[in-house]
């Protein structure tokens, strides 16, 4: 527990503002969404790889070449079995306001959207105003409801663990062009959401009392 500070009033605030929305029944008027970003390194290959054999997996070598870095933000509703991602070749305020502008759009007839997130510095208003006009700022904002995870416990954003699926299943690997990475992440994308894969939270806050509790300080 030593990375995560105190657990004072403010930190169990948060937290449990976080679990209780993950505790509510589902509401497509009222969707909750993690939101978070995973750096991405390009690299390309040095020799290429020996192709897969019958009992013999396709071998790459050690060796590789650097192409830069990218930037994937996702989105993850955990209930409703749907995601969004993008791949930025940046991950700035301008970036993040754009990805929200998508996710905004992506969902026209809800009242508001319940957006749980970590306390990284584009993360909040000021990067809509920045980047949009005003009144476009404003209605953006104006759909989105910001739900912050306590400062270092990232882990309250559900959007971490679909970014390790995302890892597991698409991007844990070499890709040695933005292109690339930008068709195999659409392509993930496309697939969990077809499946409707959901994501079942069950860290409650009585699961966060009992093995939490003797850290909070009063």
């Amino acid at each position: 527990m030593w990375c995560i500070g105190k657990m004072d009033a403010e930190y169990r605030k948060r937290m449990y503002d976080i679990l209780d929305l993950y505790a509510e029944p589902y509401d497509s008027l009222y969707p909750v969404l993690g939101i978070d970003e995973k750096p991405k390194q390009i690299l390309g290959e040095k020799c290429s790889a020996l192709p897969m054999k019958a009992g013999t997996c396709e071998r790459y070598d050690y060796q590789y070449i650097r192409r830069g870095t990218a930037n994937i933000f996702v989105g993850v509703e955990p209930k409703g079995g749907r995601r969004l991602a993008q791949v930025t070749s940046k991950k700035k305020k301008k970036d993040f306001a754009a990805f929200m502008d998508m996710v905004v759009k992506a969902y026209p007839k809800v009242k508001r959207i319940r957006v749980v997130l970590d306390n990284y510095a584009t993360h909040f208003p000021s990067s809509f105003y920045e980047t949009f006009t005003k009144k476009k700022a404003e209605r953006l904002l104006h759909k989105l409801e910001f739900h912050y995870t306590p400062v270092h416990a990232s882990w309250l954003d559900v959007a971490e663990a679909e970014i390790g699926i995302m890892d597991t299943e698409c991007t844990g690997k070499r890709i040695g062009d933005m292109e690339t990475l930008t068709k195999e992440v659409a392509a993930w994308m496309q697939r969990r959401n077809e499946q409707k894969k959901c994501i079942n939270w069950k860290f409650t806050k009585e699961d966060a009392n009992r093995k939490l509790a003797r850290h909070y300080v009063i």
